[in-house]
C-alpha cells in the first residue's frame, strides 16, 4: 500500500540545535498515526512543512505524490488541518469565521459543520478575542473536520479542551478512522495517541527516535508503582537492592516484571501499592535513554 504522507531526510535547521533533522516516515492511506514527542521535540516544525508553509533546507515531504511546498495550494484543498496555534480574525465571531474558511475550502453544505457545531457544545455566536482557549479550539476542530477531508493532520488537537471534550473529541478520531480517513495526529500525551493511533513516530529533539506500533510500544512500557511501606528504614533498604531512591516511606519502581516486585516485597512491611500510568518523560527516559 502506497504512502499519502512521506517525509525523507526531512531537515529544517534554525541553529542552536533547534529545527528537525533527517526526519523520515511514512503514512499509509487510511492509517492514523501518532507524532508523539515532548514540547519542542519538532512536531510542528514537521507539521509546517508538510503543510508547504515553509521550505526544507534539505530531503523532500510529499503529500498525494506531490511536493509539499511546489504544490501547497493543491494540497491543502484536499486536507483537514488543525494547527497548534490558531490565526483567527478576532474582530468575527466563531461562525463567521468558520464561515470564512468553509468559503476558502468551497464547501457550500454546512451540515457537517453544524453537526460538529452541535457534538462539541459550541456557542459560535460570539466574538473570538471573547472566547476561551477551549472555545477556540473547538472552532479550529470544526475548521478541520467539516470537511469531512480524507487526510487530517492535527497538530496538539486537544489542548485546552476539558476532560469531557478530550473524549469526545478521541471518540471522533474514531470514526474517522472507521470512515476511512489517514490521520497524522501530533501530540506530547501518550494516552491520547495510544487511543487513536495504529503507528507513532517518536521524536526526541528534531530526529526521529523510533517509529513502532502502538503494540509493540505498549509491551515495552515498563509498569510504574508507588510503593509505601510502613516505614524509611525498610523504604530505603529496598530502594538501595533497586538501585532507585526513596523519599521518605516511599519508593517508585518502574518495572517489566510484577512478580518478581511483589516476591522482593515479602520482606518488607508495605502499607500501599499505588500502580500508575508512566509519564513520557519517562518513557523517553527509560525506553529511549539520555535526554528527551
Amino acid at each position: 500500500m502506497s504512502d499519502i504522507i512521506t517525509a525523507a531526510n526531512l531537515t529544517k535547521d534554525y541553529g542552536g540545535g533547534k529545527g528537525v533533522f533527517d526526519v523520515s516516515f511514512g503514512v499509509k492511506k487510511g492509517e492514523a498515526m501518532g507524532f508523539l514527542g515532548p514540547n519542542g521535540a519538532g512536531k510542528t516544525t514537521t507539521l509546517r512543512q508538510l503543510m508547504g508553509f515553509t521550505r526544507p533546507d534539505g530531503g523532500t515531504a510529499e503529500i498525494f505524490g506531490l511536493d509539499c511546498f511546489a504544490n501547497a495550494a493543491k494540497i491543502q484543498k484536499n486536507l483537514g488541518y488543525l494547527p497548534g496555534e490558531i490565526a483567527f480574525m478576532d474582530d468575527m465571531t466563531g461562525m463567521e469565521f468558520i464561515k470564512f474558511i468553509a468559503a476558502m475550502k468551497s464547501i457550500k453544505d454546512m451540515t457537517r459543520a453544524n453537526e460538529l457545531i452541535s457534538y462539541f457544545e459550541l456557542d459560535a455566536s460570539g466574538r473570538i478575542k471573547k472566547m476561551s482557549k477551549g472555545m477556540k479550539q473547538k472552532i479550529g476542530i470544526v475548521c478541520a473536520f467539516m470537511q469531512s477531508a480524507d487526510l487530517l493532520l492535527l497538530d496538539e488537537p486537544t489542548s485546552g479542551l476539558d476532560p469531557l471534550m478530550q473524549k469526545k473529541f478521541i471518540d471522533l478520531i474514531l470514526r474517522e478512522k472507521q470512515r476511512g480517513a489517514t490521520i497524522l495526529m501530533s501530540s506530547h500525551l501518550f494516552e491520547e495517541i495510544e487511543r487513536t493511533c495504529d503507528r507513532t513516530v517518536i521524536i526526541r529533539a528534531g530526529r526521529i527516535a523510533a517509529i513502532e506500533t502502538l503494540d509493540d510500544l505498549r509491551k515495552r512500557q515498563k509498569k510504574s508503582i508507588e510503593i509505601e511501606f510502613a516505614n524509611e528504614a525498610g523504604a530505603k533498604s529496598f530502594a538501595s537492592a533497586f538501585k532507585t531512591s526513596a523519599d521518605g516511606c516511599n519508593v517508585n519502581v518502574l518495572t517489566d516484571d510484577i512478580n518478581a516486585l511483589i516476591k522482593a516485597l515479602g520482606g518488607y512491611d508495605v502499607k500501599n501499592l499505588m500502580p500508575r500510568t508512566q509519564t513520557l518523560e519517562e518513557l523517553f527516559m527509560h525506553f529511549y535513554g539520555g535526554e528527551k
